[in-house]
């Protein structure tokens, strides 16, 4: 079976968001990009630094879960990105395998799901000692799509390190993550192995975790893989029959269909990390995120993500938010990540979980391209107004083309411009036309 030849999807910034960005600084009405953060504790609320429990009770509000072992963790509003409550939520912990979602915000995005790749021995080289292996075998091809449910249901390391080299091999898709971490606000991370193994200096915390996943439920497929209790993977060839045979996996998180409403997301231990969960659950038309990092047992992660999910769907419109999650700074520049059908998956995609679009702008129109547009109307607008300035100026002799008064007769009269919608040349009458249209853009962008 020969492989069918991998495309990577073009995630850079294009040339429209570019000039938007120009624009934005020349016209001064495009947003304000987000000032940088010092520090990662300070990210989405002083608050949530403390390494205290916090919360904000009002008449009404039950209490929190006792017994609550986690030496960080946090529950918040997927919509709204209310934090209801945490404790030590930026604390810089190892994150295990919960790191693949940072992994796959990076990287799923850029190869269709349905195209074939032939695995390499060098990229099954080496995975760490004692890693989680879905199985994954050299000289075989295999489809992005059940590569991808290796990494979220069987957490395989083994298909995190065949994407990394499909991605311009492990060391690249580090840095890639590590931009995409920072493009998140996620301060608190630092990313040394893609798959979350254990690596001197490679943290995170329940913040960035969460960050992740709210980011990656965005993106239909990302949600569609890491809700999928069970499916079929590629083996190796019958030495009998010649055929590929193929066998089942099953999702390790232990919530997936037994906590009600649970959409996911990942769940990972290792040594050194203890155990770490990032969740989503649906519960009448409300979605919670939760993260727990290193409780005393790793059986009480499930038990302690489940217990604050209870608490958070009961404490609806009873706290006060403690902090917020922050937004992604990458949706004012870049187009957002496609997927395959793009207008169909996002169609399936609950409200919250499409990518957000800022500072009430239209549909599909962030400011940028706002800003774009008003400036190419008012470029258009001095360029025929400049035009016609200098067909007054030409030399009596120079031809007509048409009768007296009409366009291209070599008239000064306003019939001349009349396209733009400009009465004459005149600086305060081309002021007044450029304000209007501002007026006009701003009003329909309101509605």
């Amino acid at each position: 079976m020969q492989p069918k030849r991998i495309q990577q999807k073009s995630l850079s910034v294009t040339g429209l968001a570019a000039a938007s960005a120009a624009s934005a600084l020349v016209l001064g009405i495009g947003a304000p990009a987000a000032s940088a953060q010092d520090a990662g504790s300070t990210v989405g609320g002083e608050r949530l630094g403390r390494p205290t429990v916090q919360v904000a009770p009002l008449a009404g509000a039950p209490a929190l879960p006792s017994g609550l072992s986690g030496r960080s963790w946090l529950v918040a509003d997927a919509a709204t990105g209310e934090v209801l409550a945490a404790r030590d939520a930026h604390r810089p912990l190892p994150p295990a395998s919960t790191l693949k979602m940072l992994f796959a915000d990076t990287v799923l995005p850029k190869f269709d799901r349905s195209l074939e790749h032939q695995v390499t021995p060098a990229e099954l080289a080496n995975l760490g000692v004692g890693s989680s292996l879905v199985g994954v075998k050299a000289d075989l091809p295999y489809r992005v799509e059940d590569l991808w449910r290796g990494v979220f249901l069987s957490s395989g390391n083994d298909a995190v390190h065949v994407l990394a080299n499909m991605n311009g091999g492990v060391p690249q898709t580090v840095a890639e993550m590590q931009t995409r971490a920072h493009s998140l606000q996620a301060l608190d991370t630092k990313v040394v192995s893609p798959d979350g193994y254990d690596m001197d200096g490679q943290v995170s915390s329940a913040y960035d975790l969460t960050l992740f996943a709210r980011a990656g439920l965005r993106n239909a497929d990302f949600r569609s893989y890491c809700s999928t209790r069970t499916a079929r993977f590629p083996g190796g060839l019958d030495k009998t029959t010649g055929q590929r045979v193929t066998y089942d996996i099953a999702n390790t998180d232990r919530l997936l269909g037994k906590y009600p409403g649970l959409i996911g997301v990942k769940n990972g231990y290792t040594t050194n990390a203890g155990a770490t969960f990032t969740g989503a659950a649906e519960r009448d038309g409300r979605t919670l995120l939760v993260t727990v990092m290193h409780p005393d047992a790793q059986s009480k992660v499930y038990d302690e993500a489940a217990s604050l999910l209870d608490w958070g769907f009961a404490a609806a419109g009873k706290v006060q938010p403690v902090g917020r999650l922050v937004e992604d700074l990458g949706v004012l520049t870049t187009a957002s990540p496609s997927v395959a059908p793009e207008a169909a998956a996002a169609d399936q995609l609950p409200p919250w979980s499409r990518q957000p679009v800022l500072h009430n702008s239209g549909p599909g129109f962030t400011p940028a391209l706002w800003s774009a547009g008003v400036l190419g109307t008012a470029l258009a607008v001095w360029g025929a107004a400049r035009a016609a300035t200098r067909s007054r100026t030409a030399p009596e002799s120079a031809p007509a083309t048409g009768a007296p008064g009409e366009p291209g007769a070599g008239s000064t009269d306003s019939a001349e411009i009349g396209s733009t919608g400009v009465d004459g040349p005149s600086p305060r009458r081309l002021t007044r036309r450029v304000r209007a249209l501002f007026h006009d853009a701003r009003a329909r962008r309101t509605r």
